[in-house]
C-alpha cells in the first residue's frame, strides 16, 4: 500500500514539473529549454531507490499522451523518459554518489553521468520517435534532438540540486539578521540584473555570474540553487518570447545562447558549492583534530 501510494506521489510529482517545463516549449510542444521532470525523477530514484520507475513511467505517459504525434510515438517517448532517468540514477550508484553534495567528486558526478550522460538516452529515443512518425523534418533532427537533450540535462542541473537541498531544509538557529538580510540582497540583485540583462540587444548575460559564484561561496548549495533556478528562469522566458539578446536568433542560435548561459550558471552554482563545502567540512575535521591533539598534549603534561 506504501509503495504504490509513492509510486502515485513520483507520478503525480512527475507530471506537475512536466506542465510546468510547457509553459516554456519551443519545439512541437515536447522539447523545452529545461525539462524539469528529469531532475524530478532522478532524485526520486536518488531518495527511495529502483522501485519507483512506473511512477516515472506513468507521469511521463500521462504527459505524453494528450501532445504525442501517435500511439507508438507517445510509448517510445516514454520509454525514453523513463529510462534515461534510470541510467543516470544507475551511474550514479556505481561511482559512489552522495545526495548531500558535499564533495566536487559528486558535483562532477552530477553533471557529467546524471545529466550530460543520461541524458542522451531520452533525447536520442524522442527525437527518433518524432522523426519517425513525420513530426519533424530529417533536415531538423539534430536540432530537435540538441534541444532536448540540453533542456533534459538542464533539467537534472537545475532542479535536482534544488530538490535535495530542500528535501533536508531546516531553518538554522542562531543565525544573525545580517546573513538573511545579505541572503535577500543577494537573490534580489542577480534577478534584478538578470531582468535588465535580457532587455538589453546587446549580450551582458556574463554580468549575472558574480551573483552566482556569490551565491555558492557564502551560502553553498542552497543559495546556488535558488540562484540558478531564478536566472535560468528569467533567461529562458526572454529566449521564449525573443527579447534582448535572444531577438532575431533562429532556433539553433537561440538554443546555444541560451544553453551556453544556463549551462555554465549551473556548473559553477553546483561545482563552486560543492567545492566550498568539502573545503568548509576539510576545515572542521582539522580543527577538531588539532583540538583533540591539543587536548591529549595537555593531559601528557
Amino acid at each position: 500500500m506504501a509503495a504504490g501510494l509513492q509510486i502515485l506521489g513520483v507520478a503525480a510529482a512527475y507530471y506537475v514539473a512536466a506542465r510546468i517545463g510547457l509553459l516554456q516549449e519551443l519545439v512541437r510542444g515536447q522539447v523545452t529549454p529545461l525539462w524539469p521532470p528529469t531532475g524530478v525523477a532522478l532524485v526520486c530514484l536518488l531518495l527511495w531507490g529502483g522501485r519507483v520507475w512506473p511512477g516515472i513511467a506513468l507521469g511521463a505517459f500521462l504527459v505524453n499522451a494528450p501532445i504525442g504525434p501517435s500511439a507508438v510515438a507517445i510509448v517510445a517517448i516514454t520509454t525514453g523518459n523513463t529510462l534515461a532517468p534510470l541510467c543516470a540514477y544507475g551511474m550514479l550508484r556505481r561511482v559512489g554518489f552522495r545526495v548531500e553534495l558535499d564533495r566536487l567528486r559528486d558535483g562532477l558526478a552530477l553533471v557529467l553521468l546524471g545529466a550530460l550522460a543520461g541524458m542522451l538516452v531520452s533525447a536520442t529515443i524522442g527525437s527518433a520517435a518524432l522523426r519517425a512518425a513525420g513530426a519533424i523534418e530529417a533536415s531538423d533532427f539534430w536540432g530537435v534532438w540538441s534541444v532536448w537533450w540540453t533542456g533534459d540535462a538542464m533539467g537534472v542541473l537545475v532542479i535536482a540540486p534544488l530538490l535535495l537541498v530542500l528535501r533536508t531544509a531546516r531553518r538554522p538557529r542562531d543565525v544573525p539578521v545580517r546573513r538573511y538580510v545579505e541572503a535577500g540582497a543577494l537573490l534580489i540583485s542577480a534577478l534584478a540584473v538578470t531582468v535588465t540583462v535580457t532587455r538589453v540587444p546587446i549580450n551582458l548575460l556574463f554580468l549575472v555570474f558574480p551573483f552566482v559564484i556569490w551565491a555558492a561561496v557564502r551560502f553553498q548549495l542552497g543559495g546556488a540553487a535558488w540562484c540558478v533556478l531564478g536566472v535560468t528562469g528569467l533567461a529562458i522566458h526572454a529566449a521564449a518570447v525573443g527579447a534582448g539578446p535572444f531577438a532575431g536568433q533562429d532556433l539553433l542560435v537561440k538554443m546555444i545562447t541560451l544553453q551556453a548561459f544556463n549551462g555554465s550558471a549551473a556548473l559553477t552554482g553546483l561545482l563552486l558549492a560543492a567545492l566550498t563545502t568539502e573545503r568548509n567540512l576539510a576545515f572542521q575535521l582539522l580543527e577538531r583534530a588539532t583540538r583533540q591533539l591539543s587536548d591529549v598534549a595537555t593531559e601528557l603534561d
